[in-house]
Parts: C-alpha cells; structure tokens; sequence
C-alpha cells in the first residue's frame, strides 16, 4: 500500500473509532439522561431564559457542562462566519422575502452546516479515492470543493424558496384583491375586510394580512402594518398595490374602486409575465429542436445509408 492509501486507511478508521466512542458515551445514562434542571426548567422560571425554554447548564453535570461549551463553540463560529461573510442585510431581506423571517446569524449557521457537510462529503470521497489507489495532488481539493458547493448551494436554495414564494404571492394578488373589494362593497370597514379574508384565505399572501391584523392588533397603524408587509414580500405589484391602498385610506377615497382597479392591473400583469415566459420558452424549444432533435433526425435519415455503402450493398 502506498503512504496515501496508508493515510486514507487511518483516517477511516480513526473516524469510525471516533463515532463508535461518542455513541457509546451518548448511550450511558450519565451522559445520555436529560439533567434534572432541564426538566423541571419550563415550571421554574427564575433559573430558565425569559422564554421560558431553556436553563442554564450546571458545572457539576459533565454533559451540560460538554453541552454548553459545544454550543459556545458553534455560535462563536456562527458569529465568525457572518462577520467573515457579510451581507447581513441582503441576506435579512431575502429571509423576509423567503417568510423565514430576518435572522441573518441563523441562516449564517445553517449555511456553515451545509459547508461543514459538503466538506465531510468530500474528505469521504477523498478517503475513498485514496483507498481504490487513484489518489492525485489535486484530489486534496476535493474536501474544499465540498464545503463551497455545501455553501453556495445553501444560499441558492434560499435564493430560490424566495422567488417561489414571491411568484406564489404575485398569483394571489388579483383574487385577494377582488375579495377585499367585494367585503368593502358589501360594507364592511377595511380591516374586517382584511381579518375575514385572512381567516377564511389559505395561502402566502393571506397569511402576510394574518401578520398584518395581528400587528394592528396590537398597537400599530394599519397604514405602517401594510408597508410594513409590502416591504417585506418585495412584489413589485403588492408595493403598488399597497400604496394606492395607503393613498386612499390617507385622503379618503373610495377603497373598493381603487382595489378593483388594482385587481386589474395585477391580471394584466400576470397576463403580460405569461406571454414573456411563453417567449422565452419557444427559445428554449428551439434550442432543444436545432442541437437534438434536429441532429437525430438526420442521423436517422442518413446513418442506414452510410452502412450500406460500408458494406457493400
């Protein structure tokens, strides 16, 4: 065995010894019982955090004690990570636009999760490119190659949960609208029209006006609670809509005219993105027609030939 093989064998083995260890020790009751304090935390909470979730680890319990520095350790390295990477306020707005709310450190720390992850997959892909004989100087990048993608795929996906939310809204836009200017023309005042058609509504725009009846609920203006939901979903149509809304519950106009005309609008636009997605979609079927569809026909048209000529026939 060569010395890289040598060092892919230790490695594995050594992690295995390691994983086998920690089980065992997570097994024993010593280690593995959930401490008295944390039990009866949720019922005491002067020795609880104010929610009322958690307690404090104590210095004579060894697994609090492992416990705790293990969670010191993540959230300093959770820390590090979104001070290393930034973009806290990109990232908070995407987490709002996604309805996950704004905690840019969590998602910092899910994301290094995901790194971590990708990284143990390829040191796995490493170890197992060592043992088959095949290792190359340049494999040893395979581990860091892995922790990127681990990292770049977390953000795309939250990138991607964005859109999806965002286009669901959009879609749901012209019928909540039409709703609300249905409520209002039956008589009911602006926010029993919002809190019915959150109530009786499922989806993502219903239930932003959930938040929104809740935060009138409790003290804040239904003109600031609706910018407020318009910011946070970042729908080019609801922004508009929200501030034809806001305008007139401002200087008194009619609101189910204006949400009916608001309405129109929103349908004309999902009409107008329907015949721009069609557009590019007949490029991409071209695409596909003219470098495969196209070259297969004429290699079935032409390939029956060509052997007969080969042999003879």
């Amino acid at each position: 065995m060569s010395g890289a093989s040598d060092i892919a064998l230790a490695v594995l083995l050594g992690g295995a010894l390691g994983a086998g260890l920690w089980t065992v020790l997570a097994a024993m009751p010593r280690w593995g019982a959930v401490p008295l304090e944390r039990r009866i935390a949720p019922y005491i909470r002067d020795v609880t955090d104010p929610a009322g979730t958690t307690a404090a680890g104590s210095a004579s319990d060894p697994g609090s004690a492992i416990a705790g520095a293990g969670g010191a350790l993540w959230r300093a390295a959770r820390l590090r990570a979104t001070a290393l990477l930034g973009g806290t306020a990109a990232v908070a707005r995407r987490l709002e636009r996604a309805g996950l709310g704004s905690d840019a450190a969590a998602f910092r720390g899910r994301q290094l999760a995901w790194g971590l992850a990708g990284a143990l997959a390829g040191g796995v892909l490493l170890v197992a490119v060592a043992m088959a004989g095949r290792f190359a100087p340049p494999a040893a990048l395979v581990p860091l190659l892995g922790a990127a993608a681990g990292a770049l795929g977390c953000d795309a996906a939250l990138t991607s949960r964005a859109k999806a939310r965002a286009r669901r809204i959009a879609d749901e836009l012209p019928t909540v609208l039409e709703f609300l200017a249905l409520c209002l023309a039956a008589g009911e005042g602006i926010l029993d029209s919002i809190r019915r058609v959150a109530d009786v509504g499922t989806g993502e725009l219903t239930g932003e006006l959930r938040r929104v009846v809740v935060e009138v609920g409790t003290g804040e203006p239904l003109a600031g609670a609706l910018t407020g939901m318009a910011r946070r979903v970042d729908v080019p149509a609801l922004s508009r809509a929200t501030d034809h809304l806001v305008a007139a519950l401002e200087r008194g106009a009619p609101l189910a005219q204006a949400l009916q005309a608001q309405a129109g609008d929103a349908r004309e636009e999902a009409k107008r993105t329907l015949i721009e997605q069609a557009g590019k979609r007949e490029i991409w079927m071209l695409v596909v027609l003219v470098f495969a569809i196209l070259p297969l026909s004429v290699v079935f048209a032409l390939l029956p030939g060509i052997t007969m000529l080969n042999v003879g026939l």
